[in-house]
């Protein structure tokens, strides 16, 4: 039997390397901005094209390559940052692998120009398909400059499972904002499509975090600062008043590499329970420091998860901290049962060493008995009634007709008592204020209320966003919402879906959204958590054409603003919602795919019995 064992081709393996290096353009912007950041720059810029399709350009004004370390960068497992296994355990650098810029000649076109600070003249290389078709010295600034063009031009069905230019903006934002705040004394310019999109100064972690989710948010921030033997923490934590409903601005690094660690985002969790209400939560920038030794880094091939040998200590301190500074900027309540409030000194008398004999006041005229003499002068006396004044004040009640008196007697309506009264001859019946039970002829029917609505209101929504406009609901003083940078951009794309449904905007800019008309069954006080969830949805969709994200944007609504579970409804409602579904195109399943009613049979329902 023949060998069917063989060693691939270095081309298909570099093909399989970049699979796992490089799944989008973010990926790519990723790769390049830590390996400017390792070269020492202080200056960077991210040039887009095409959402990145077309162009990926990151220009630095780090040290630069020499001409021979330009050709080996691009060799599988060429890299400058380890020589020996050991060194993986004591990593201080982003990238170590030597794998990424390798994987990505391998499924792009890639023009390099780098110039060391000590060289006349740069060097120029261009790859494709990880072939060198040039090389040449050329005049170029101190740095390095790496252009990717045409990503997976070689690969057309991994070109065809990216997604729209939106959703890829949106990552490659994702990616561009974690190396920023990574990352605050560098400063950072990034252009798409030839316009600035971002310009961040070289400034201090609060100043980059407020430039890139706007300036409301620097109210919210509270400072973490922790030093122990195994690590320190630093970084904000937003006060519990501003928690969100969606996990939108929550960012963990680990010796400034951004990293996913559902454990350690247990412990913040944990940290603020009982200050949040359910299904809220808190945002965080937290910066961890630890000794390189103590986590491997080398488990996953990007880099965003990593392994700690001390979880269960790195959990109780953080928790401890982030609680403490609540605690001591007076965001969570304290308790000290040590010390007695009354016992306290008085602010003004603070620094005061002595304190004035307080002096006696005698009023030698002072008689206690003079009140209650001018009291007892003017008390007039009571006049006893004889016995026909007494009568007068009476009426004989056996002369009076009942039958004559006029009273004025309050209406009452049907609806005073909808609530209470139970209605025998009722077409339906709401079962723990949950399940509506109506009666048919072929049995019995158990409609979901919070499902069978948002069935309802997500056609509603869709057929005003494509077929017809709605009226609004105009509000009498007008609301401010905040929202960091991110939203506020994902809400101008998809403003004029929103004004179909009923929303009316006064102005977007900056971070603040301001509206004067909702539609008629939201809730004015809930806007703020509703716009947040809708975001989010959008943002995790990814909406591939202008229909889905109308989709993504109906379905959204609905299920916010959908009667919920617990409400009690009266039988006018409840048959107003079984007409109204029943009326759909889909009536039997919500717009995520659960079903809105069941039914049971007569024969079902003995069968409960005989069993």
């Amino acid at each position: 039997m023949s060998d069917i064992i063989q060693l691939l081709p270095d081309h298909v393996a570099n093909q399989i390397a970049a699979g796992e290096v490089v799944q989008r353009p973010a990926s790519v912007v990723k790769e390049l901005l830590e390996n400017a950041i390792d070269a020492g720059a202080t200056e960077i810029k991210l040039l887009i094209k095409d959402a990145g399709k077309t162009l990926v350009q990151v220009i630095d004004n780090g040290k630069g390559m020499s001409t021979t370390d330009a050709r080996l960068a691009f060799e599988r497992h060429a890299t400058s940052k380890i020589k020996t296994a050991e060194d993986l355990f004591n990593l201080n650098t982003k990238g170590f692998r030597g794998e990424a810029l390798a994987s990505i000649a391998a499924i792009a076109h890639v023009e390099l120009k780098t110039k060391q600070t000590d060289q006349e003249l740069g060097t120029l290389i261009k790859i494709e398909g990880n072939t060198i078709q040039h090389q040449d010295v050329i005049a170029t600034p101190t740095g390095t400059s790496i252009s990717v063009k045409n990503l997976f031009f070689n690969i057309p069905a991994r070109r065809n499972f990216l997604k729209s230019n939106t959703v890829e903006i949106r990552h490659i934002r994702d990616e561009f904002n974690r190396v920023a705040l990574t990352h605050p004394a560098i400063a950072f310019d990034f252009y798409t499509n030839g316009s600035e999109t971002l310009n961040l100064k070289a400034c201090n972690l609060r100043q980059r975090i407020v430039a890139v989710f706007g300036k409301k948010i620097n109210e919210k921030l509270v400072p973490i600062d922790e030093s122990t033997d195994i690590i320190t923490i630093t970084g904000f934590v937003s006060k519990p008043e501003f928690a969100k409903k969606k996990r939108g601005e929550q960012f963990f690094f680990v010796n400034n590499r951004f990293i996913k660690n559902g454990y350690l985002h247990h412990a913040v969790a944990n940290a603020f329970n009982e200050l949040l209400p359910a299904g809220y939560h808190p945002s965080y920038f937290l910066y961890l420091s630890v000794p390189p030794n103590s986590i491997d880094i080398n488990i996953h091939p990007t880099k965003t998860e990593i392994k700690f040998d001390n979880e269960q200590a790195l959990y109780a301190i953080l928790r401890s901290t982030i609680k403490h500074s609540l605690g001591q900027y007076n965001v969570a309540p304290v308790l000290d049962f040590n010390r007695n409030a009354a016992m306290d000194v008085p602010y003004s008398f603070k620094d005061k060493k002595t304190v004035a004999t307080p002096q006696i006041n005698v009023n030698p005229d002072f008689n206690p008995f003079e009140k209650e003499e001018k009291l007892s002068s003017n008390t007039t006396t009571f006049k006893k009634p004889n016995s026909n004044e007494w009568n007068s004040l009476y009426v004989d009640t056996n002369e009076i007709d009942i039958n004559t008196i006029e009273v004025e007697a309050q209406v009452i309506g049907h609806d005073l008592f909808n609530e209470t009264e139970s209605d025998v001859n009722a077409k339906t019946h709401q079962i723990h204020k949950k399940y509506i039970l109506s009666v048919l002829k072929s049995g019995v029917v158990f409609i979901n209320q919070n499902l069978a609505h948002q069935r309802i209101l997500y056609e509603e929504f869709l057929t005003k966003m494509t077929i017809e406009d709605t009226s609004s609901q105009q509000l009498l003083f007008p609301v401010e919402l905040i929202f960091n940078l991110i939203d506020i951009g994902i809400c101008k794309e998809i403003q004029s879906d929103l004004e179909s449904i009923g929303f009316q905007f006064s102005s977007i800019k900056d971070d603040t959204i301001i509206l004067n008309g909702i539609p008629a069954n939201a809730n004015q006080n809930k806007l703020q958590g509703l716009f947040e969830e809708l975001f989010e949805a959008v943002k995790n969709e990814i909406p591939e054409t202008s229909f889905s994200q109308l989709d993504t944007i109906a379905k959204s609504l609905a299920k916010n603003l959908a009667i919920k579970n617990g409400v009690k409804l009266n039988n006018t409602s409840q048959e107003e919602l079984l007409a109204q579904l029943f009326s759909c195109k889909e009536p039997n399943q919500s717009p995520f795919g659960k079903k809105t009613y069941i039914t049971l049979s007569p024969e079902e329902i003995q069968l409960k019995f005989d069993n």
